[in-house]
C-alpha cells in the first residue's frame, strides 16, 4: 500500500505546455540581442525573435522582421539569447513548497524564482518530491497562479532497508523487497500522473557501513512497468554495483556520477553508449560536501574524470544540479566544473538540445520557428565565458516572461 503522501494526488500528467500558460502568453518581442538558435549554430547578430500564443513565429534580423505593434518589445541590445534551460535534476522538497495546493502563491513564486527561473530554468525533472505537494504546485504553475518551469515528475523507489543517511530517520519511504512490490510502486505513480521513476539502486546508509544495493530483478520489474507506458526512468547509482544494475535492468538515466570511484570501465562505457545511456553529473554537490579539502578534491576529480569519459564516449549529458535537496542555487560553480571536462557548447547542449531530444520533446531546445518559445536572454555570451550561462537577465516560458532581473 501506499504512504500516506500518495492517498490525495490524482492529477494527471503533463507532457507539453498547457493550454492555460499559452492563453495568457502575450505577444512578445527580443529585439538587438545575438541569437545561438543551437548550441552548433552560428550567432545571429542584431536579431529579432517574435513570439505569440506561447511559440516562435519569426527569428530573423533587424530590418527584416516586422514588428506587431501590440508587442512587448525587450530591448537585449548586447546579450546574447539562447533556447530555455533544462535542469533534470531538482527537488520539491524543503518545507518552501509544503502545502503547496493552498499556500499563498507570492511565497512559493519567491522561492522558485531564488531556487530555478532566476538561473534559466524553462523545464525541470523533479526526481524525488511528496507528490501531495509537487502536483498541486505543477498544476498552480501551469495555470498561471506561480511563475515557473515546466514540471516533470518521478516517483522514487527504494531497495529493502534503503533508507538513506542523509534523510530523516522518521520519513516513510517507498521500498521494494520483491519483484512485485517494485511493479506495483511504479503502477501507484503512473496512475498518479507522474512522468517517469527514480530507482536507488544503492544507498549510501553512512560512513563506514556497507552500501544497498538493488537487486536487478527488482530495479528491472519497475523500469519494465515505466517503459510499457513509454516514460523515463532515471537510476541513483552509488558505487560500480549500482551501475551495473543501471545496465542490467534497462535504466535510462544515471542522476548522478559516483564519486567514491576512479571512472567507468570501458565494459561500462560501451554499455551505455549500446544502450542509450543519459548522466546528469550533478559536479558541484560533491564540492560543497563537509569533508577535508584534500578529500573533496579527489571526490570533484573523480567525477570530473567520469564525465569526460561518458561525454568523450559519446554519452549524452543532461544538466543538473540535485537542486532542492542543495541549497546551492547559484550555477556557476556547476558550470565551471563541466567546463573541465566538456566544451561550452557541449555544455549549452545539455541544458537545451539534449534533454529536448533525449525525452522527446519535440518542440523544445531551439531557437526557430513553430518551436516553443522558451528561451533565456543572458548579458554575456556563454561560448566566451561558459559562465555567462548564470548570467540571466530574462527567463521566458511559453512566450510569458518568468523571471526579469531587477
Amino acid at each position: 500500500m501506499p504512504p500516506h503522501w500518495l492517498g490525495a494526488a490524482l492529477l494527471s500528467c503533463v507532457l507539453a505546455v498547457p493550454p492555460d500558460v499559452v492563453a495568457q502568453a502575450q505577444t512578445l518581442v527580443l529585439k538587438g540581442g545575438s541569437v545561438y538558435a543551437t548550441p552548433e549554430a552560428t550567432p545571429i547578430s542584431d536579431s529579432v525573435i517574435v513570439t505569440s500564443a506561447g511559440l516562435i513565429t519569426v527569428v530573423g534580423r533587424a530590418g527584416e522582421v516586422q514588428i506587431p505593434s501590440d508587442a512587448r518589445v525587450i530591448d537585449c541590445t548586447g546579450k546574447t539569447i539562447v533556447a530555455g534551460f533544462w535542469n533534470s535534476h531538482v527537488h520539491f522538497t524543503q518545507a518552501a513548497w509544503k502545502n503547496a495546493g493552498s499556500a499563498q502563491a507570492a511565497p512559493l513564486q519567491e522561492h522558485m524564482q531564488e531556487m530555478l527561473t532566476r538561473w534559466g530554468f524553462t523545464t525541470v525533472w523533479d526526481v524525488g518530491s511528496h507528490p501531495d505537494d509537487s502536483l498541486p504546485l505543477r498544476r498552480r504553475v501551469n495555470a498561471g497562479e506561480i511563475l515557473g518551469p515546466t514540471i516533470y515528475l518521478a516517483g522514487n523507489v527504494f531497495p529493502k532497508d534503503g533508507h538513506p543517511a542523509y534523510l530523516p530517520a522518521e520519513l516513510q519511504l517507498p521500498m521494494a523487497a520483491t519483484p512485485e512490490q517494485a511493479a506495483q510502486w511504479a503502477r501507484i505513480y503512473m496512475q498518479l500522473g507522474l512522468d517517469g521513476l527514480k530507482l536507488f539502486t544503492g544507498v549510501y546508509k553512512g560512513e563506514d557501513k556497507p552500501v544497498v544495493n538493488m537487486d536487478v530483478a527488482i530495479a528491472r520489474a519497475a523500469v519494465d512497468v515505466a517503459h510499457e507506458l513509454g516514460r523515463p526512468v532515471f537510476a541513483h547509482p552509488q558505487n560500480s554495483s549500482g551501475l551495473e544494475t543501471v545496465i542490467a535492468a534497462g535504466v535510462n538515466v544515471m542522476a548522478h556520477t559516483t564519486p567514491q570511484q576512479r571512472g567507468y570501465t570501458p565494459a561500462q562505457l560501451a554499455r551505455f553508449k549500446e544502450q542509450n545511456v543519459a548522466l546528469s553529473p550533478t559536479l558541484s554537490l560533491y564540492a560543497k560536501i563537509p569533508a577535508p579539502p584534500e578529500l573533496i578534491a579527489r571526490l570533484v576529480d573523480n567525477v570530473i574524470g567520469q564525465l569526460k569519459s561518458f561525454s568523450e564516449n559519446g554519452g549524452r549529458v543532461l544538466f543538473g544540479t540535485d537542486v532542492g535537496y542543495t541549497q546551492l542555487y547559484d550555477t556557476t560553480l556547476e558550470y565551471e566544473l563541466m567546463r573541465r571536462a566538456m566544451s561550452e557548447r557541449q555544455i549549452l547542449a545539455s541544458l537545451t538540445t539534449n534533454p529536448a531530444q533525449y525525452f522527446k520533446a519535440a518542440k523544445k531546445g531551439r531557437v526557430e520557428k513553430e518551436f516553443d518559445a522558451d528561451l533565456v536572454v543572458l548579458d554575456g555570451d556563454p561560448l566566451a565565458d561558459v559562465t555567462n550561462l548564470a548570467r540571466v537577465a530574462y527567463t521566458i516560458r511559453a512566450g510569458k516572461v518568468i523571471y526579469q532581473k531587477q
